[in-house]
This record gives C-alpha cells, structure tokens and sequence, in this order.
C-alpha cells in the first residue's frame, strides 16, 4: 500500500481509537459518533443524533466483519490497515457503501436548511466539530465542491473521503 494512503488510516485509527488503548471496537465507534453529535449541539437521542451515531456503528460492524472479528471483537492499528486494503480493493462503489450511511447522517444532522446538501456554513460546522479550523474547512470545501454548485452532496463527500484516504487528495478532513 502506497505511504500517503498508510498515512491516512493511520491518522484514522488514531481518531477512532477514543479511549487510546491502541485498538478499536464498537465503544470506541460510538464515542466518536457521539462527540460528533454532541459538538454539533445535538442530542444523542434525537432521530438525526440517533442516525449519524448508528451510522458508525454500522462502520464498526462493517469493518469488523471485513477484519473477521465480530461485532464484539477489536481490530488494531495492523488490522485496520488491512482492513482499508480490503475496503478500497473494492472500488469506488465498495468504499462508498461503507461510507455512505455515516456521512448521509452527518450531512442530515448538518443540513440546517433541509436541501439535501452542506453548504460552505455547514460544513465549516461539521469540521469545526471534529476539529479541522475554519480556513482548513473552507479550503477543503472549494477542492470537493467539484461541480461548482457552492454546496457538498453526499456523493461529493463520500467520493472526497475516499480520494482523502487513497493520498489522491489533500485537504484536511481529519481533525484533533
């Protein structure tokens, strides 16, 4: 595997392992979703708080199952690593169906004027919560806005997200 794409799922399981114990499993999932939600100002326990959090558990559960470990088990650093091989051999249409229910239910939570999409604000909101400052926010914003439109669908981000960890893009989407 290429060194900027190691890189890049090293940084991500640093960010996923929340409690730093240096593997990953369903709590560390959950924490992330949850800080997520909570930075957004939102309640766990609404439908769209609901939704981005069970939008990493089935992350979770879908990378466990590709690292053989159950939904009960742990992954680490080595693992996961493999587990991204695995991921992206899949293509663009594999990446994209681990990917999508999680950021489908950040843009939801993050779409404050219910079209569908993030605009510059909106997403500046969704970096600013996982700690990516606003001039790196809206730097990154006008690389995935591809089309133009001064808004992010869900297919720009997901397709963002997977060009980000194949080194094929360079923004700062990861923060903290």
């Amino acid at each position: 595997m290429a060194s900027k794409v190691q890189e890049r799922i090293e940084q991500r399981f640093a960010l996923w392992d929340t409690d730093g114990d240096g593997d990953v499993d369903r709590s560390d999932f959950e924490t992330e979703g949850k800080s997520i939600v909570q930075s957004l100002g939102e309640s766990e326990n609404s439908p769209r708080g609901r939704a981005v959090i069970n939008g990493y558990l089935e992350l979770w559960n879908a990378l466990a199952e590709l690292g053989g470990v159950g939904s009960d088990g742990s992954l680490t650093a080595e693992q996961i690593s493999a587990v991204g091989e695995q991921a992206f051999d899949k293509g663009a249409a594999g990446f994209a169906e681990l990917a999508r229910p999680t950021i489908r239910a950040i843009v939801d939570l993050c779409d404050t004027d219910g079209d569908g999409q993030i605009s510059v604000d909106e997403f500046g909101r969704w970096m600013d919560a996982i700690g990516v400052d606003k001039p790196s926010a809206e730097e990154s914003f006008s690389k995935i806005d591809t089309n133009g439109s001064g808004s992010l669908s869900v297919d720009e981000l997901v397709n963002a997200t997977r060009d980000f960890h194949l080194g094929d893009l360079d923004v700062p989407l990861l923060g903290r």
